[in-house]
């Protein structure tokens, strides 16, 4: 009778007691957003053609505000955005790149990464991980890696970005539809240091210059 009593407290108690609460899902807002959503509008707006030549990545590439004279009679689309990550545009692939079903696809990132702490095995896996999702679809589409820079802000990690451009490099050996396009040795002097007569005032940023160097570089992968 003991027993019997114990038992029916026992259940009375575990059904009394506080149940543990279903985790769910948080959904987590990129701080890129914006960006992508300002794309998106505007392409409802003033839709580009599509196999087009699409430029993504970070500030370098949001900023280069002269693309269409720069390539002249070239459909270019310009989608960086921000200070972003490689791993951001790895993100955001199936809403800045695949839309367009571009023939050639310009990719400036990792350089943030960098900054931020990450590996350059993690920018290389990044990396990898970008040209799988946009051949997975888009099988014949070219991609055209710009060299991570050397900068005068970021020359304290310069070995790093060494180190992810070279594994970068080796695999893109290995696949024709891949494209190295290498800016940072000239835009280095004749000492190895970043040459400060291609950057803005803050060190990181390109002038005209600079840009000029990238522009006659990735002018023959276009063509």
């Amino acid at each position: 009778m003991r027993a019997l009593t114990r038992s029916l407290v026992a259940i009375v108690f575990l059904a009394c007691a506080p149940q543990p609460v279903p985790q769910t899902a948080v959904s987590v807002v990129s701080p890129w957003e914006p960006d992508i959503v300002g794309f998106e509008t505007a392409d409802r707006t003033n839709p580009p053609s599509v196999g087009g030549i699409l430029f993504v990545g970070s500030s370098s590439i949001r900023m280069w505000q002269t693309l269409q004279n720069d390539f002249p009679g070239l459909p270019v689309i310009n989608r960086g955005f921000g200070g972003s990550e490689l791993s951001d545009v790895v993100h955001f692939a199936h809403r800045i790149v695949m839309p367009y079903k571009p023939r050639v696809v310009v990719l400036y990132a990792g350089d943030n990464d960098l900054a931020a702490g990450e590996t350059p095995a993690h920018v290389f896996a990044d990396f990898q991980s970008f040209v799988a999702i946009v051949h997975r679809d888009l099988p014949t589409t070219r991609v055209a890696f710009i060299a991570i820079k050397p900068s005068i802000a970021r020359v304290n990690i310069i070995d790093k970005i060494q180190q992810a451009n070279q594994l970068i490099r080796d695999y893109i050996r290995n696949d024709a539809r891949l494209v190295y396009v290498d800016v940072f040795t000239p835009m280095l002097d004749a000492s190895g240091q970043p040459r400060p007569d291609l950057f803005l005032e803050d060190g990181l940023h390109m002038n005209a210059k600079g840009y000029a160097i990238w522009r006659d570089l990735v002018t023959p992968v276009l063509r």
